[in-house]
């Protein structure tokens, strides 16, 4: 997933949104029957970073 976000974007703010949601906590209980986290992720995590390797 690519997000093109502002410079007043953080993901701690989005977490604390995300967890009070209870459409986003209900999606995200869906989510996880079909994916699996990434072998390097901590656990209950999903998504992690990536380093951006080309641009258009």
């Amino acid at each position: 997933m690519i997000m093109e976000v502002n410079s007043t974007f953080s993901f701690e703010a989005k977490s604390v949104a995300d967890k009070a949601n209870p459409k986003v906590q209900e999606w995200e209980s869906l989510m996880w029957k079909y994916q699996q986290a990434l072998p390097l992720a901590k656990p209950g995590e999903k998504w992690i970073l990536m380093d951006r390797i080309f641009s258009l």
